[in-house]
């Protein structure tokens, strides 16, 4: 792992007994001492602390930065309230995802999170892109996800005033670890935030944090099972280049005034398809998928309409057991009109058929404070 980047947090996570992997690029932990179960368990009834510090962090500025960025991405982003956060994805001219983000307007700029594997192809994108845009990229400042139902009584130890802030907001606060920058969101499908801090003050704050009572160090394997609970997608798994945000059935990130008959309809790439899809459907649709039994279907799963059937259907993209709803789960791909609620479909596990059911997501619903 030598040719690995790491984050501020590296020397944190192994006195913390963390379990290093690579992961997009970096060393960081899958799990600590208490494992991946008990991981996702805390997160969901106290409070998790995630290092996320290998996502991008960037801001965009410009005499106009919503309307041109709006060029790249199918979002309206000129509606987009100062002090508020919308989830957006960047499209190729094929309609396909070129990555997911979070995209805050922070009055005279916007900041935007995406992902680390595609940080510098996106960066790269909007270099390219957004010729009338400064394009900052910010490097001195790590990112960590607070989440889970006692976050707010934490964070409130150290910003009082995060206590007011509902999801989706964003904010500014000065604190004793320099200026946070927090978000009240995250991709656990509980109440929580996304803070970024100096990478100065970070291991400070981390620690601040940790030393509250409810609040423990949480590895890649819970937030795998936490988001996927939550029915969020991981790019590059569930949603990619080859995927359309209707097929990848996140087509409520599109508001109607970039659709067919909107103020700002299309102008973004991919527009033609995206549309397209969006007034007359697709051929096939990202769903859940809830296997019979207790054993997992994993990514690349394929999966079938009938138990004798020879051609497939589509495909498992994710799949794990979920700890809070004590059973296995999948999300995945199918052809259109096998995606109702409650279709049963079959997946070949091992050269086995096994029956699994279309089923809503999220698995577990949120709890995100509105």
């Amino acid at each position: 792992m030598s040719d690995l980047n790491r984050t501020v947090f590296f020397d944190l996570h192994t006195e913390l007994g963390g379990k290093i992997v690579p992961f997009a690029g970096y060393e960081m932990p899958v799990q600590y001492p208490m494992g991946v179960m008990k991981e996702h368990i805390q997160t969901r009834t106290k409070a998790g602390l995630f290092d996320v510090s290998h996502m991008g962090q960037v801001i965009l500025r410009g005499d106009a930065p919503a309307t041109s960025l709006e060029r790249i991405v199918p979002v309206s982003l000129e509606a987009l309230k100062e002090g508020r956060q919308r989830y957006g994805v960047f499209t190729n001219d094929d309609g396909g995802i070129m990555d997911d983000l979070m995209i805050a307007n922070r009055g005279d700029h916007l900041f935007l999170v995406v992902n680390a594997a595609c940080k510098d192809a996106d960066i790269a994108h909007m270099q390219a892109t957004l010729p009338d845009c400064e394009i900052e990229v910010v490097t001195d400042r790590a990112l960590l996800a607070l989440q889970g139902p006692s976050a707010e009584a934490a964070l409130a130890t150290i910003i009082p005033a995060a206590a007011d802030m509902v999801f989706m907001d964003v904010a500014i606060f000065p604190s004793e670890f320099g200026d946070l920058w927090v978000s009240r969101s995250g991709y656990t499908g509980e109440d929580g935030y996304e803070i970024s801090v100096a990478d100065a003050h970070a291991v400070d704050f981390a620690r601040a944090l940790l030393a509250i009572e409810d609040v423990a160090p949480i590895g890649l394997g819970a937030r795998d099972s936490l988001r996927l609970e939550a029915g969020l997608c991981l790019y590059g798994n569930d949603i990619d280049t080859t995927t359309s945000p209707v097929e990848g059935a996140i087509e409520w990130a599109i508001q109607k005034v970039r659709r067919t008959g909107g103020a700002r309809a299309g102008g973004f790439p991919g527009a033609d398809r995206i549309l397209a899809e969006l007034d007359n459907g697709a051929a096939r649709r990202r769903v859940g998928i809830l296997p019979d039994g207790r054993a997992p279907m994993r990514a690349g799963t394929e999966l079938f309409a009938t138990a004798d059937a020879e051609t497939p259907i589509g495909t498992v993209t994710s799949g794990a057991f979920g700890p809070s709803i004590e059973r296995p789960m999948s999300m995945g791909y199918v052809t259109t009109e096998c995606a109702a609620t409650g279709t049963q479909i079959f997946a070949d596990v091992r050269g086995k058929r096994m029956p699994a059911t279309i089923a809503d997501m999220p698995f577990r619903p949120a709890t995100y404070k509105r």
